[in-house]
């Protein structure tokens, strides 16, 4: 799967400011993790955020957001970004911002 450079360019700007964060190519484009904790992706297809289990439903609920498929299968508390919703900053901003309250309260 191609990279994305410009999505990857807007989340890398979004996490510019948060302490303890390192990137790495992972799921076929860039991964952003959270002291060592995957937090969120870029790939051509998307932005992958993880929000933890049950805790999607909101996100599910916006136009171009569906779940993230490995191989087929749904990933419980990850879901993807099309274009539409990544594009809208409120929207990128409260995916990444969920995705970091979540990661922050996984244990050490």
């Amino acid at each position: 799967m191609a990279r994305d450079p410009g999505l990857e360019e807007l989340i890398a700007d979004e996490l510019d400011s948060v302490p303890d964060i390192s990137s790495k190519p992972m799921f076929g484009g860039l991964a952003w993790l959270l002291k060592g904790k995957l937090l969120c992706g870029a790939r051509a297809d998307g932005m992958l955020v993880r929000l933890g289990k049950g805790n999607d439903a909101w996100a599910l609920a916006i136009e171009d957001i569906q779940p993230m498929l490995s191989r087929g299968r749904a990933m419980p508390g990850w879901v993807r970004a099309g274009p539409e919703a990544y594009g809208e900053d409120k929207i990128r901003r409260k995916l990444i911002d969920s995705a970091l309250q979540f990661v922050l309260s996984l244990p050490e």
